[in-house]
């Protein structure tokens, strides 16, 4: 099943060591999900804190979500589908359904801080998971800069609203839109959610429910005014730019559904991670969706599609033409400059908790793995901010929105494909959620398949066709994304992971037992040649003792038998003289030869 490397930081029972001795051995080596749970919430010098309830996921996952693709990006969005964009965001909706559909499965079935990332290290391999977490780098971190773009605008019709004071063009808009030279606003309000985040999760999570339930009410009281301005020949022609118009708009609004699977990154911050995250990111998803078809159908009704074009405070201008007052205007702005912020603050937390479990694994720099006493990953939240609010001041919004478009529908189609995988390799895993109709089979093989895994394969489907659907420029931007991260990945991540480390270390154990028998081996060996050679040369001696004692009985016998000799010549008796021969030849035959059979012994 998966590969094993070294025991759970939790001090656990001691996991099988890699076994990676070959080139694509090693880039697809895996990550047990035993190991990748036990090692939830532990960073360098210390651990993330479980504080986070399924209310506060959910607001995690709509504060990321709502207001990116409303507040934003419709302005870029609607030029290409006209009206149909209500259509665009419905097909967005539901690619976005079916990935969510397998985030929920295996967030509650490996829930840890790396989202997508972990999932592919389970599942998919390490190159796999690098790739996927490359992607998620910019998924997160360029939508944090994409959002913030925006922000500088509606902050302007704030303060115009209020004091009537704004802020000069070149400092308040994207470089080269209307004259804007360096987006100041942008990069203020990434550093402003940077100091929530440093204190601490639950701090920001209450922090952001409140700039949540804000934001919805600010777009509901858009779509109360804005109804009353719907003029029916604004939805003619519904299709202008034809299906292929409605498609790229939808792959340019995927980008605002990134916000659901949020949730799944606070896994090692969740109170009760298996039952809350599959419901977070479902309730999430539900209750954007609605909001989104329901504002952009308001929108395009009360605005002719034409005027959308190259708009970030494009709810705003409907507001005040509608009304012909500023009051109404002022408001959503407000509401907008609040829900902007909670998506920055959600979308650059995610971003957080992403890297954070790269540096555990050793892909990334330890740095962003380092954990405060208060839980908070400080040095990760401030490099990653600093990146951000300058990508943000620096960088025009349509090429950040389709450049994390393409990054995210990369990474959610790696999800649909790791769902598939887990449920072929780890069919007994306990899963507290399962998409749809698992229960029920199609006949094929020994277990045969889910029925659900269709969702998986179309989820799948849907996002390679939305990612087919931008244009080469976004293409070419992540190809280049791509190879400077394969670059990185080689350089560093290859050597540096902690599974290379660990499989390394199985490797020494294995080899150093083995050592020591050949060496013991060869001693043994030497003992027995001695031994052998010993046992040689005590049977020589033996032979050679017994051949003496043998030769000095007979010469003592003989020596023995001269008296008697004479005594008969002489005519005496010689029974004394042959009984003494016989017992001097008697005592001496024998006695060399039990010598001799002693040593032989």
């Amino acid at each position: 099943m998966d590969q094993g490397t070294a025991p759970p930081a939790t001090g656990g029972k001691q996991l099988p060591p890699l076994q990676s001795t070959g080139f694509g051995a090693r880039l697809m080596r895996r990550k047990p999900v035993e190991r990748l749970v036990a090692e939830g919430g532990q960073g360098e010098g210390g651990s993330l804190r479980r504080s986070l309830g399924m209310w506060q996921l959910t607001m995690i996952s709509i504060g990321a979500t709502l207001g990116t693709g409303i507040f934003v990006v419709l302005g870029n969005a609607v030029p290409q589908a006209g009206p149909a964009v209500v259509i665009s965001f419905i097909l967005a909706g539901i690619t976005a359904l079916f990935s969510a559909l397998s985030y929920a499965e295996l967030a509650g079935t490996i829930p840890v801080s790396g989202s997508s990332y972990s999932y592919a290290y389970a599942t998919l391999g390490e190159i796999i998971a690098w790739v996927c977490g490359w992607c998620l780098i910019l998924e997160y971190g360029v939508s944090v800069a994409a959002v913030a773009v925006g922000w500088g605008q509606y902050l302007n019709e704030l303060l115009e609203g209020t004091i009537g004071v704004t802020i000069p063009d070149w400092m308040a808009n994207p470089p080269g839109v209307d004259g804007g030279v360096f987006n100041l606003p942008a990069l203020l309000v990434v550093l402003l959610c940077m100091a929530f985040l440093l204190g601490g999760a639950k701090e920001s999570a209450r922090a952001n429910t409140i700039m949540v339930g804000v934001k919805i009410v600010a777009l509901l009281l858009f779509c109360a005014v804005a109804f009353t301005g719907i003029r029916a020949g604004n939805y003619a022609p519904f299709m202008p730019l034809g299906l292929g118009g409605v498609s790229a708009a939808g792959a340019t609004l995927f980008f605002s559904y990134i916000g659901f699977d949020a949730a799944s990154t606070a896994g090692e911050e969740a109170k009760n991670p298996k039952k809350d995250l599959p419901k977070a990111i479902m309730l999430s998803l539900l209750i954007v969706t609605a909001l989104y078809v329901l504002v952009a159908a308001i929108a395009v009704g009360a605005l002719p599609w034409g005027e959308f074009k190259d708009s970030e405070a494009a709810l705003a201008g409907i507001m005040k033409d509608v009304t012909g007052q500023s009051f109404w205007a002022v408001l959503l702005a407000a509401g907008a400059v609040i829900a902007i912020a909670s998506v920055v603050l959600t979308v650059l937390y995610g971003q957080t908790r992403i890297l954070f479990a790269m540096s555990r694994d050793g892909l990334v720099p330890k740095a962003f793995a380092k954990v405060s006493p208060k839980g908070v990953p400080v040095a990760n939240t401030v490099i990653v901010s600093l990146f951000c609010g300058v990508l943000a001041a620096a960088v025009p919004l349509a090429q950040l929105a389709d450049a994390t478009s393409i990054g995210t529908l990369f990474a959610f189609g790696l999800v649909n494909i790791a769902v598939i995988v887990l449920r072929f390799t780890r069919p007994d895993m306990h899963r507290s959620f399962q998409v749809p109709l698992s229960g029920v089979r199609i006949p094929l093989g020994r277990t045969g398949v889910p029925v659900g895994l269709i969702f998986p394969v179309l989820g799948f489907a849907m996002c390679v066709y939305m990612m087919l659907s931008l244009d080469v420029v976004t293409w070419e931007v992540f190809g280049g994304w791509m190879l400077v991260g394969l670059v990185i990945y080689f350089a560093y991540g290859m050597r540096s992971s902690r599974l290379a480390a660990d499989g390394a270390a199985g490797a020494a154990l294995e080899t150093e037992p083995a050592a020591a028998g050949a060496k013991a081996a060869t001693k043994a060996e030497v003992k027995a040649k001695a031994g052998a050679k010993a046992g040689a040369g005590a049977k020589a001696e033996a032979k050679t003792t017994a051949k003496a004692g043998a030769k000095a009985g007979a010469t003592t016998a003989k020596k023995a038998a001269v008296p008697a000799q004479r005594a008969a010549k002489a005519g005496k008796p010689a029974a004394s003289g042959g009984t003494s021969a016989a017992k001097a030849a008697g005592k001496s035959r024998p006695k060399p030869r039990k010598k001799a059979r002693g040593k032989r012994k």
